[in-house]
């Protein structure tokens, strides 16, 4: 069973930071060549955050862009997400994706981190 766990959640103040991370069961750079950080916050649909390929190219989301920052370390088969200047805006679920070089049917996500911004 393949499986993703993201850990680094938690409750920080506006303008704060926080580092999530994912640690994958399997080889990441193998099993999946696109790694994503997705959140949903209540009422709202889960949306991307931020993606990286195995070769180290990111694309962020224009909410957080310059503000959040996506990499994976290869080799110890994990993915981070490093977010500054924390807004109330960005309090939602936190979810690891990763894109199956099967297909989307073979995708894996985590179970997600809770990220609570008091203003």
């Amino acid at each position: 069973q393949v499986q993703l766990v993201e850990s680094g959640g938690g409750l920080v103040q506006s303008g704060g930071s926080l580092r999530l991370s994912c640690a994958a069961s399997r080889r990441i750079l193998i099993q999946w060549p696109v790694m994503g950080w997705y959140r949903q916050a209540p009422g709202k649909q889960r949306e991307l955050v931020a993606i990286i390929t195995r070769g180290g190219s990111a694309n962020y989301a224009d909410s957080v862009k310059g503000r959040f920052t996506i990499s994976r370390d290869n080799a110890k088969n994990m993915v981070y997400l490093e977010m500054n200047s924390l807004q109330s805006e960005d309090t939602a679920v936190y979810y690891c994706k990763g894109s199956d070089v099967r297909g989307p049917l073979y995708d894996s996500w985590g179970q997600g981190t809770q990220v609570t911004v008091s203003s």
